[in-house]
């Protein structure tokens, strides 16, 4: 938790009202954000994320499995959270634990859809190589390095990242004889297919303090909130799925401006990422 006082509550309160925020900010403007890729050259696909003093770091590892039964037509996608206990004071035992499973929850709930897998932001039928036979199993991880609020959108953000930096190795599948018999597949060393991230969203958290709800949120706010919903968003506006935290309900007129509104941020953070995975491309291809 965050200690403040009575009277730092008000500053806060009569700010976010203000719409001028305690670090200069308007109610919907993120912090500035900035963006490592390949940063765990054992990976598949990495990416570090620093949101204002939230940093966060997401790692992708492909690997070959089977397709469920009861969905062989899809390839799995499985993701997991961790905090670090240095990350902050309230990470430390149980408390980063259940922290790290709540993450992970909210992950899967805005970026793989329903059980089905229908509206999932990262497309599970893009993963299979043989149906019923062959897939890639997809693992995310996130590391939360430092804590300043909004860890949501940093992770989100992290993971788009991570799979734009992503390369598969190619497969080349030879089948045997029966349909029933397991196919030999052949990975190459050398050429890899980039993962296509064209419908992979964002997620856009907006927290309600008071009478009103602001992007981005800092740890102090958050200590402020009565409740706050995160939208994942593809570049279309399109809803990929949708979480909500904090005691206090919301009225369903609130819920549709929250959506408007989170479509309307989600573009520009969408932006600025396009932005940052560009240079951070380009960085790369120099330094090659």
């Amino acid at each position: 938790m965050v200690g403040l006082s009575l009277g730092e509550k008000q500053f806060i309160h009569g700010g976010i009202a203000q719409d001028l925020r305690t670090d200069g900010r308007k109610r919907l403007h993120y912090r500035p954000i900035s963006i490592e890729t390949g940063v765990i050259p054992q990976a598949n696909g990495s990416a570090r994320v620093r949101l204002g003093a939230t940093d966060v770091i997401v790692s992708i590892k492909a690997e070959l499995g089977k397709p469920s039964s009861l969905q062989p037509d899809k390839g799995k996608v499985s993701i997991f959270v961790d905090c670090s206990p240095t990350a902050a004071p309230m990470f430390e035992g149980r408390g980063g634990e259940e922290l790290s499973s709540e993450l992970s929850v909210a992950l899967q709930r805005c970026l793989l859809g329903g059980k089905s897998g229908a509206g999932a932001g990262i497309d599970p039928s893009s993963l299979v190589i043989v149906e019923g036979k062959v897939c890639w199993d997809l693992y995310i991880d996130g590391l939360v390095v430092s804590s300043d609020g909004n860890l949501l959108d940093a992770l989100g953000a992290a993971i788009k990242v991570a799979l734009s930096n992503t390369g598969i190795p190619k497969v080349t599948v030879i089948l045997g004889p029966s349909p029933n018999d397991q196919p030999d597949v052949d990975l190459s060393d050398e050429e890899f297919l980039q993962f296509d991230t064209t419908g992979v969203p964002v997620i856009v958290t907006l927290t309600k303090v008071g009478r009103h709800y602001i992007a981005d949120a800092t740890l102090e706010e958050e200590s402020q909130m009565s409740s706050a919903m995160s939208v994942s968003l593809n570049r279309h506006g399109h809803i990929c799925g949708l979480t909500k935290r904090g005691a206090a309900g919301l009225d369903p007129s609130v819920v549709l401006d929250m959506i408007s509104v989170a479509q309307h941020v989600g573009e520009q953070l969408m932006s600025m990422l396009d932005s940052e995975i560009a240079a951070a491309e380009a960085a790369a291809t120099q330094e090659q």
